[in-house]
Order: structure tokens, then C-alpha cells, then sequence
């Protein structure tokens, strides 16, 4: 049985796809921080904060991503 051919044509779209529901996941969780913010322990809210760090800089390294993948597909 023969290997499938590595598609990767729709990868910037689909990192793109990716960035958007990280940026959603990241705008909720600053609305529930606003929303809840007198409900929250200290911990809960570094906790969250900390998840949103983590959020950006995914965002920041899928954006790097995307530029390498649009090169690529230049470069074939």
C-alpha cells in the first residue's frame, strides 16, 4: 500500500482557521475575567491570564507558520 501524497495546499487556510478560533478562545476568557472578575480567586485569574499568554504567543508562532507555508507554496 502506497503512501498518501502530503497535501499541504490548504495549510495556510487552514492555520488561519486555527488563529481565529485562538484569538475567540482568547477574547472570551478576557470577557469572563471582566465578567467575573470579583468572583475569582487570585490563582483562577493568573491562571487564565497565564492560558492567554500562552494563547498570543501560539497566535504570534502560527502567523510565522503561515508566512514559511505561503513561501513554500511560492517556491513550488
Amino acid at each position: 500500500m502506497m503512501a498518501k501524497p502530503d497535501d499541504r495546499s490548504d495549510n495556510p487556510e487552514r492555520i488561519e482557521r486555527n488563529i481565529g478560533h485562538t484569538l475567540q478562545n482568547h477574547n472570551e476568557a478576557e470577557d469572563y475575567l471582566k465578567a467575573h472578575d470579583e468572583e475569582l480567586s487570585e490563582e483562577e485569574k493568573q491562571q487564565i491570564e497565564e492560558k492567554n499568554e500562552r494563547r498570543e504567543e501560539s497566535i504570534e508562532a502560527m502567523r510565522d507558520e503561515i508566512e514559511d507555508e505561503v513561501q513554500d507554496q511560492r517556491r513550488s
